[in-house]
């Protein structure tokens, strides 16, 4: 079966797009909900202390991303790229502790450095910072997971070591608990995630 990527030619992706923003719902926007501020995992605030440089306290004003055919295209690419070039391994065999977040450079990671990765790789590719939105969710197995949300004037897009194929975020399965704010990369908000899916059976804690 061929990946998304090798079969999206450009008469079809008008077609894709009129697709992502037919999908939401009237009971699912494009667009996540956000609620209150929250705090930043800990992993996050163990990473920024590593590497200040990446959590500016910054504040900017937030856009979103125009999602043409060649955004698109380089937001597929380095998705996979990443999923293929980093080797999935826990903290606790990487760094003998059960949470620790940081680049990949030694080539391999878990769904933290997944994300920082593409992360970093899509802001040298000139994609504005408060576009790309480092995310934490519940999957089906109410274990915590880490996502890269792109804002795009299609919606939420998701990025996930776990697929190469980028969808949008109601399309997903898992249960989205909060993000960094669009506002400043230091700051992180709350997810309503209200939708009738199969998270729904995810117990809330």
């Amino acid at each position: 079966m061929k990946r998304l990527h090798d079969i999206l030619l450009p008469t079809t992706f008008l077609a894709l797009l009129v697709t992502f923003s037919a999908s939401a719902s009237a009971d699912t926007g494009r667009f996540m909900d956000m609620n209150q501020d929250v705090k930043a995992p800990i992993g996050y605030v163990q990473f920024c202390q590593d590497n200040i440089g990446a959590c500016s306290n910054e504040r900017y004003e937030p856009v979103v991303v125009k999602l043409t055919e060649e955004r698109w295209l380089e937001l597929l690419a380095i998705n996979t790229e990443v999923n293929r070039r980093v080797r999935p391994m826990t903290d606790d065999d990487l760094y003998g502790k059960p949470e620790y977040w940081t680049y990949p450079d030694d080539g391999y990671g878990d769904c933290e450095e997944y994300v920082l990765e593409k992360q970093r790789e899509l802001l040298n590719a000139g994609w504005p910072r408060s576009t790309l939105l480092i995310t934490v969710a519940k999957d089906l197995q109410n274990s915590g997971h880490a996502v890269l949300t792109v804002r795009t004037n299609y919606g939420d897009m998701i990025l996930d070591n776990q697929a190469e194929t980028v969808l949008p975020w109601y399309s997903t399965p898992y249960r989205y608990i909060k993000r960094q704010s669009p506002y400043s990369a230091a700051l992180w908000t709350g997810i309503d995630d209200a939708r009738v899916t199969t998270v729904a059976s995810v117990p809330r804690k």
